[in-house]
């Protein structure tokens, strides 16, 4: 297993409208803003990175290349695995229904009274400071429980602690039952022999009066924000990015990762931070559990999210580069029956695999197979679960998404805050959307149809989900652009 886990001490290149932001999370170390994800799967350091796609951490294509040309090595004693059954075949179709509907975003909208039972499905929840709309994660609730009171959330994560707030595949809301998951983290975090590992212990080392400063307080006073410490530290913190002399916003980044604090509750956007200790339940599980067994367990929680997958997208998902050992625990997990190989077969490209499902989803794949589908019309956060890997959602969907928040306006090409349509199994197209909270409007900014997807009869779904959203957000009114694709028009000028 990797020994070092590494921080983020990512700079972001600076949000072009700092009004749509949470103003305490600016800070990419403040952990509301994805990092680039490091291959031993922590956080990452990388100073001053310039691609604003890259800083929120979705580009999980391959950087070496594409890596949907090559196919997955086949782990060992796989074949002997397989003399027992004939490998199921499934169609493209089939595979991103099966995808869909493991991410809940089949059939009706679920209600609030689902959400603990929704996250539980998806294993985190990923936090975001861009709020054009609403904050990414009440946006990726929605999309799945319809409308719901942010109360709701608020109990599950301040009250029955049943959520926390911790790093999957970035600052996300997590669930309390797989702390021995996220507690591998806490444990590793800035330990290894990298030299990311050194920089970060020696200036915190050299800092030891402000760790101590900042823990001392919290544990005399209770919960805190960041404002309440002063900075005592020894050596400022230096990067090439804002977060450049950010020193107690550092400490408590590190105080977080490796487990020592948490947030205890927010406040107009703010974080207060308290001792771990004093944040998690009695019944959170903090048994020390065998590597092998957590990534097993992980996997396993990664594939079922998913619907299907190959083991690079396994790896990618929910807590990225944290499986070692992944090609022998799929393979046990297969001798196992508790995961299920199959093909999928595409006259027009090349699946390459193998891909998994979980024994669990045979059932499901079986409904969906039968034509038991209850397809929906969703929009989908720029950080959604189902397409924050661009080149699974490429290979799987025909959708090529990046984020351009932090794209220079004239470069980019759908708009600053572009929220994906979702219609049945196909990603139909996308709109830029903004909430105009002081004159409570949704503004529609521009709407975009895809090409080379049937979109005919998404036009009255997308209106919908449009109107739907309004709703969500209390707007009184919505805006549209001056150009609506011409198969939605009706659809769009009969609903608004």
């Amino acid at each position: 297993m990797a020994t070092d886990v590494e921080a983020l001490h990512q700079e972001r290149p600076g949000c072009s409208d700092p009004d749509d932001t949470d103003d305490t999370q600016h800070n990419c170390l403040d952990q509301e803003v994805e990092a680039k994800q490091a291959g031993n799967g922590g956080p990452q350091g990388s100073d001053g990175d310039e691609d604003g796609e890259k800083c929120h951490g979705q580009d999980l294509d391959d950087r070496k290349g594409d890596r949907d040309d090559h196919p997955e090595p086949e782990p060992r004693h796989r074949e002997n695995s397989r003399l027992f059954y004939e490998m199921r075949t499934i169609s493209p179709q089939t595979a991103r229904r099966l995808a869909v509907a493991a991410q809940r975003l089949d059939g009706p909208a679920q209600g609030g009274a689902a959400m603990l039972d929704v996250i539980r499905q998806l294993g985190c929840l990923q936090l975001d400071p861009v709020s054009a709309v609403t904050p990414s994660h009440r946006l990726v609730l929605w999309s799945r429980l319809g409308n719901y009171a942010q109360s709701d959330l608020d109990r599950l994560l301040w009250e029955e602690r049943s959520l926390f707030e911790y790093w999957a595949h970035a600052a996300s809301i997590v669930l309390t039952e797989d702390y021995p998951i996220h507690r591998e983290l806490m444990r590793r975090y800035a330990r290894g022999e990298t030299p990311w590992s050194h920089r970060v212990q020696g200036w915190v080392h050299e800092n030891d009066a402000l760790r101590r400063r900042i823990l001392g307080q919290v544990r005399r006073f209770g919960a805190q924000p960041a404002g309440a410490f002063e900075d005592n530290s020894a050596r400022a913190w230096v990067s090439s990015g804002w977060n450049s002399g950010r020193n107690v916003d550092r400490m408590l980044a590190y105080l977080w990762l490796s487990g020592h604090l948490m947030v205890a509750r927010r406040q107009g956007g703010h974080r207060w931070w308290d001792l771990a200790s004093r944040c998690l339940p009695d019944w959170t599980p903090r048994q020390r559990v065998p590597s092998s067994s957590l990534v097993r367990t992980a996997a396993q929680r990664s594939l079922r999210a998913l619907g299907i997958a190959r083991p690079r997208d396994i790896q990618a998902h929910f807590i990225p580069g944290r499986y070692p050992g992944l090609a022998l625990i799929l393979a046990r997990l297969e001798r196992d029956g508790l995961i299920v190989a199959v093909e999928i077969e595409d006259p027009d490209k090349r699946m390459p695999g193998p891909w998994y499902i979980h024994s669990e989803d045979v059932t499901l794949l079986e409904r969906i197979e039968s034509g038991e589908w209850r397809p929906r019309t969703s929009l989908l956060s720029p950080f959604d679960n189902l397409i924050r890997d661009r080149a699974r959602t490429r290979l799987l969907f025909g959708f090529d998404f990046s984020l351009e928040i932090y794209l220079p306006a004239a470069r980019r090409r759908y708009g600053y805050y572009v929220l994906s349509l979702l219609h049945g199994d196909r990603l139909v197209g996308r709109v830029d959307v903004a909430m105009n909270r002081a004159e409570k409007r949704l503004d529609l900014k521009a709407i975009h149809a895809e090409a080379d997807v049937p979109i005919a009869g998404a036009g009255g779904g997308v209106a919908q989900a449009m109107a739907d959203l309004a709703e969500f957000l209390g707007a009184r009114d919505v805006s549209l652009p001056s150009s609506v694709p011409r198969h939605w028009r009706a659809a769009f000028k009969a609903a608004f």
